[in-house]
């Protein structure tokens, strides 16, 4: 799959509805330099797809057609004071733009509702494209680093509360404009949205992209952010040595099963930098780097926001 920007316009283009061309000054380049902290009212959006100028702009413009497990940057009409979001509002920049995420199994249809100052609203439908999900078969304990189901659920509770806490954190980062890159070159050994059979017994579905790579390989960055969780003492029973990363707006980045992590919590990241290391802690088969990427509740293929595999 291809990434958001010029690259998932072009693997869409059939589907795509706004060709619009507008001067420079609407459509800064995305990859300018992009630094952590209040959003730059001239920052780059997603996509170098065009958009229509302010004056052109009596409807939403999207980056990419809606589907599951899919991230769309998106920009409201002119003269817009919030967005709704399926009945929540969601964050939008001083140009108007905001991100939406597709859970893996996310509804077909969503709605976004404009509001404007003199009290109007419009409302906008998504037909979402359902996603083509595979079975895979792992050897690999259902329970991870507990030797034991007692253990496991023990040790279970307070991970998760972990988990959960670091992504109810808002960071500033304008890292989600980015065009994400991957994280470390190998194989894709584990797709997003497979149903995982552990040893037999059924787990839930792959929540990531598995990228295999020899234990001990360095990783880098994604995008730039801002770490919210790092397991560096203790590896987490499914996770292992856990790492995530706020890149703004809602949207994070998980690597699981790290031999070693560089980062700590609260330090500031940048695109390309290194920040950890390739393992198998955790529930893992072998030696790779799972990432996993969320945009609020929803979890999102990373397939679909970085270049061509």
């Amino acid at each position: 799959m291809r990434g958001r920007g010029s690259v998932i316009a072009v693997a869409f283009a059939a589907l795509a509805t706004c060709t619009a061309t507008p001067p420079q000054a609407s459509t800064p380049a995305r990859n300018a330099p992009v630094t952590v902290g209040p959003t730059p009212a001239q920052a780059a959006p997603t996509h170098s797809v065009s958009i229509p100028v302010e004056s052109q702009r009596p409807d939403f413009w999207f980056s990419a057609p809606a589907v599951q497990g899919g991230l769309v940057t998106a920009r409201a009409p002119s003269g817009t004071r919030a967005v709704l979001f399926n009945g929540t509002e969601l964050p939008l920049t001083a140009e108007g733009f905001f991100l939406i995420g597709f859970d893996r199994d996310a509804e077909n249809s969503a709605s976004l509702v404009a509001l404007f100052s003199d009290g109007q609203r419009m409302e906008h439908y998504l037909s979402v494209a359902p996603g083509n999900w595979k079975i895979e078969h792992v050897a690999a304990n259902p329970t991870g680093g507990a030797k034991t189901t007692e253990e496991f659920q023990a040790r279970r509770g307070p991970e998760l509360a972990r988990i959960n806490a670091a992504r109810a954190l808002r960071v500033n980062s304008d890292g989600w404009r980015q065009n994400f890159i991957r994280p470390v070159t190998g194989r894709i050994s584990g797709l997003f949205g497979a149903q995982r059979i552990y040893n037999g017994t059924p787990g839930s579905y792959h929540s990531g992209m598995d990228i295999a790579a020899p234990s001990g390989t360095p990783f880098v960055a994604p995008a730039d952010g801002v770490v919210t969780l790092a397991a560096v003492d203790e590896a987490f029973t499914l996770e292992g040595h856990l790492l995530m990363i706020d890149h703004g707006m809602g949207l994070n980045s998980a690597f699981l099963h790290c031999s070693e992590l560089l980062v700590r919590e609260g330090d500031v990241v940048k695109q390309g930098q290194i920040i950890g290391k390739v393992g198998a802690t955790g529930r893992a088969s072998g030696p790779h780097l799972h990432w996993g990427m969320k945009w609020n509740s929803a979890r999102i293929d990373p397939r679909l926001v970085i270049p061509a595999i």
